[in-house]
């Protein structure tokens, strides 16, 4: 298949600790890794896997709401590259940050995310604060990518439901898909301990009733990425029934592609071949829009 790919999920880590120093958001001590995977490893890894177009997003975790790294290496590499900025959507400063960013350099869009996944509230992108971020992001046609705690999805997913419907213009992308996917280090620390994990193959895919009822909202896309396929393939699950089982749910207009490279295991080229791989079982016209179409609407490569 020589369908072309759009990652909308690319992390880069800079190995220049004194020009991008280590902020992580969640305050945490965080170190870079030995061989961290930079922008030049992801341009080399796109020319070698067909991958025309990638969104670079900040790494939240390393780098906290400094998007110095992604910003820089966009800006140099416009043409291939789209920077995803993280912002805290819940500070006042926000908005205005916002707008100050997007008038320096072309944005591709905004990404969310708690700072602390071990607080049990919504008021982190559904504050009134935050909710002058999402106007914000909306007045400058920015799309929204929002990443939620996996153990949290019953509820945060219909409460990004009500900011959905707030913002019918804005689109919002479900990183992961939404679903209780995880990196398949943790989950292999939980089950040496013992602890259950739910269910995640046919016939459902563990897709809920809360993220079912996203379909509803025409502004409201899932993104599938490398976190979603390891996890299922761990178990012996068929990539491409997983993809077709989406497709149907959600349509391939409001599904993209992401390598989650920068965090997920393995090479870049590989991961591309196991995206292509997964959508075997779709149409031509289905496999373009989910690997490239959908993404390249949403964040406009220049």
């Amino acid at each position: 298949m020589t369908t072309p790919l759009f990652d909308t999920h690319a992390h880069i880590i800079s190995a220049d600790t004194v020009k991008y120093p280590i902020g992580p958001l969640n305050g945490r001590p965080q170190a870079v890794p030995k061989n961290p995977f930079h922008a030049g490893l992801l341009l080399q890894g796109m020319d070698e896997a067909g991958v025309s177009h990638a969104c670079a997003v900040q790494r939240a975790f390393v780098y906290g709401t400094d998007n110095s790294y992604v910003l820089d290496v966009a800006r140099e590499h416009s043409e291939r590259l789209t920077p995803v900025v993280v912002l805290r959507a819940d500070d006042a400063s926000t908005p205005e940050a916002l707008r100050t960013l997007a008038a320096r350099q072309r944005l591709g869009g905004l990404r969310l995310a708690s700072s602390h996944y071990d607080h049990l509230d919504t008021g982190w992108f559904n504050s009134p604060a935050a909710l002058q971020t999402w106007r914000t992001a909306a007045d400058l046609h920015l799309p929204v990518a929002i990443i939620f705690p996996p153990s949290q999805l019953e509820y945060l997913l219909p409460a990004i439901a009500v900011v959905a419907a707030m913002f019918p213009m804005l689109p919002i992308v479900i990183d992961h898909l939404g679903i209780n996917h995880r990196a398949n280090l943790l989950v292999a620390r939980e089950r040496a301990l013992n602890i259950p994990d739910p269910y995640l193959g046919p016939p459902d895919f563990a897709i809920s009733e809360p993220l079912r009822r996203l379909r509803l909202l025409p502004n409201v896309y899932f993104k599938l990425t490398s976190i979603n396929f390891e996890r299922l393939e761990e178990d012996g699950v068929a990539l491409s029934q997983f993809v077709r089982h989406c497709v149907a749910e959600f349509g391939a207009e409001r599904l993209m592609w992401g390598s989650d490279i920068g965090q997920s295991e393995g090479a870049y080229t590989d991961l591309a071949a196991k995206a292509r791989h997964a959508t075997e079982l779709l149409s031509e016209q289905q496999r373009e829009q989910l690997l490239f179409g959908t993404a390249a609407r949403l964040y406009r490569p220049g």
